[in-house]
């Protein structure tokens, strides 16, 4: 449910790699370096809390990690339902981050900023 920092390179060139890679097949599963689940999900909540499937998702997150399991690798399927970073356009995230009707590149913009400070 995460995005890299923007170290290299602008927000329109991370949201274009993102949209290569939501162009997969749905069942592509997805391995990410690092246990980041758990705190990209609280993030995504703040977004998106009357995502069903994000809450769904961070039930069985918050279960794993207090067994000390992995919550990886995803699947593209459940990452275009709960990805903050793969929802802009969700009406309840533009709401959220005062963009309703922007271009969607604004919209992912401004949610990396958010989360560089979260």
């Amino acid at each position: 449910m995460g995005c890299g920092r923007l170290f290299e390179g602008g927000a329109e060139q991370m949201y274009q790699s993102l949209r290569k890679i939501t162009a997969l097949p749905v069942e592509t599963r997805l391995y990410c370096a690092h246990e980041y689940t758990e705190t990209n999900g609280q993030f995504a909540l703040t977004l998106e809390p009357n995502n069903l499937d994000l809450q769904n998702t961070m039930e069985k997150v918050h279960q794993l990690r207090a067994m000390n399991q992995p919550t990886v690798p995803s699947t593209l399927a459940q990452e275009i339902k709960t990805n903050p970073f793969l929802r802009a356009q969700s009406a309840e995230i533009q709401a959220t981050v005062s963009l309703i009707n922007h271009a969607e590149i604004d919209v992912f913009t401004e949610v990396r900023k958010r989360k560089d400070v979260f």
